[in-house]
């Protein structure tokens, strides 16, 4: 294994996105529960360990603890958040349980330059607890407006109260750069897609017995087609049986699209429609977390019809799905499931193997493209796995899922339009369960009210919203109205993440 960063994760939603950020400075990382052995620490001989941030308060008894000292003693040390309040707490200094909580943007003085010019800095905050003095031996470095302690350092110990790793601080990538070179003495790693790619297939081969098949389930999106075609270089597309199945939740016309472009990509492809399966399982359903296990116990029924001989199942779950879905390590909060993480039923009597597990959706695509996929396949919006279901709030039917097909095929022929799609990560519709009055044609009308999202992010973990233009807003809805029947009103989510989900449900 190649020389990295280790990751401590003591529970933080934001724990994967440092590693993410490590990888982006071309360092190898990895993350690993905070009680991980110190053997099996050691054995990885890290340049440097992270204490990421987490949801508990070190003042309380049952909150997850380590010793630093024994870190320190391996590779130096860099605290972010919780971690920051368990280095300063473990070596002496006080800390204040905060009478609210400090949640955003925040703005900090540097009373030492560690970053040339870097004076004064926006960053992003969510703590509860705050350090009240330093350790003896610990050097102040920064303090936000209230005077409140937001960076120290010691001798092999850097710490942050703030998130670096998160897109919303300045500079974090380059604060982060300074613990690897002038802590950790690396000034550049030896990670790429290239080592991706090789540690991927090498980890299939190894994974999979030799004559041993996978089915994999395909989605239409960037990460299952990247996941199809890296099994498919690993194992040899004869042992990789590919399905794409027809819900009737995709976008319009999407099927028949995306199986021709599957077919393009000499995968082993079946097709499959399914759509009269899906609508009677979810009809009268309506609560989002009932629609993704039903969704999912449909592809279930599919895949034991379809998957033949084979001895795995093949999923292309990214890391963003699994820590929205579980807790990380056992620390963090559950925001919501996904219909593809937490494991397989007994009775499908097959392994799952997900290779893009522990990647982001960039990465995915920069994977995509070491792969030689196409450019249409690799920069197609996220779609969510259980379709237009998520995105039809209340009870899913034919009709209420045409509507949201019309609408949301228009805003996309406007995004192209425009030559603003591939500024955006995700643009999509949703189709709200409510109606309201409107006048249409001098008569009184009652229809129902789109939403339209659209967000820029990099990895999914965060995202803020799109700024339209009001000309570009005011034509969308001025089309959606009068070329969608059954919608009266349209309105723009602009809503960031957090707080919100990019998904509605």
């Amino acid at each position: 294994m190649k020389k990295g960063f280790i990751i401590l994760d003591f529970g933080s939603q934001y724990t994967w996105l440092i590693a993410r950020r490590f990888r982006e400075l071309g360092y190898y990382s990895e993350v690993l529960a905070y009680d991980e052995s110190l053997e099996n620490i050691k054995s990885k001989q890290p340049l440097g360990l992270v204490l990421s941030g987490g949801p508990s308060s070190v003042l309380a008894e049952d909150s997850p603890k380590r010793s630093v000292d024994e870190l320190v003693s391996i590779a130096p040390v860099l605290g972010i958040c919780y971690g920051m309040q368990l280095i300063a707490f473990q070596k002496g200094g006080k800390l204040l349980k905060a009478s609210q909580r400090t949640y955003g943007y925040n703005e900090i003085d540097w009373k030492k330059e560690i970053i040339p010019c870097l004076k004064k800095q926006k960053v992003w905050m969510s703590h509860g607890d705050s350090i009240q003095s330093l350790p003896s031996n610990a050097q102040l470095l920064s303090q936000d407006k209230k005077s409140l302690i937001t960076a120290f350092c010691m001798d092999r110990v850097l710490a942050f109260q703030f998130h670096p790793e998160v897109s919303h601080t300045e500079q974090g990538e380059k604060l982060l750069r300074f613990f690897a070179s002038e802590y950790c003495q690396s000034s550049e790693g030896n990670w790429s897609v290239g080592s991706i790619k090789q540690n991927l297939i090498d980890n299939i081969k190894q994974e999979v017995p030799e004559k041993e098949k996978v089915f994999c389930a395909l989605s239409g999106g960037v990460d299952s087609s990247v996941t199809a075609v890296l099994l498919s270089q690993a194992l040899g597309s004869d042992r990789v049986n590919c399905i794409f199945v027809d819900t009737g939740l995709l976008r319009k016309g999407e099927y028949e699209e995306v199986l021709d472009i599957y077919k393009s990509l000499n995968l082993n492809i079946k097709g499959v429609r399914a759509e009269e399966d899906f609508l009677k399982a979810l009809k009268g359903v309506s609560d989002p977390e009932q629609k993704r296990k039903t969704i999912g116990k449909v592809f279930i029924d599919i895949f034991k019809k379809e998957m033949k001989d084979c001895q795995y199942l093949s999923q292309g779950t990214l890391y963003p799905d699994v820590i929205e879905s579980l807790s990380p390590k056992g620390s963090g909060a559950t925001i919501k499931s996904h219909h593809n993480v937490g494991g397989l039923p007994k009775n499908l009597n097959l392994k799952l193997i997900e290779p893009l597990r522990e990647l982001f959706k960039d990465e995915v695509r920069q994977l995509g493209k070491a792969l030689g996929l196409d450019q249409k396949i690799l920069s197609r919006h996220p779609f969510p796995g259980p379709g237009l279901a998520i995105r039809c709030l209340g009870p899913v039917d034919s009709i209420q899922l045409e509507i949201l097909r019309k609408a949301d095929s228009i805003y996309h022929d406007e995004l192209r339009k425009s030559n603003l799609y591939n500024k955006i990560w995700q643009a999509f519709c949703v189709l709200l369960p409510l109606k309201t009055v409107g006048v249409q044609g001098d008569s009184r009308s009652y229809e129902q009210i789109i939403s339209v999202r659209a967000v820029t992010s990099k990895d999914g973990m965060t995202a803020d919203w799109f700024p339209f233009s009001q000309d570009f807003l005011q034509n969308l809805s001025c089309r959606i109205v009068n070329e969608v029947s059954g919608v009266g009103r349209v309105v723009y989510d602009i809503t960031g993440k957090p707080p919100g989900t990019i998904e509605w449900e």
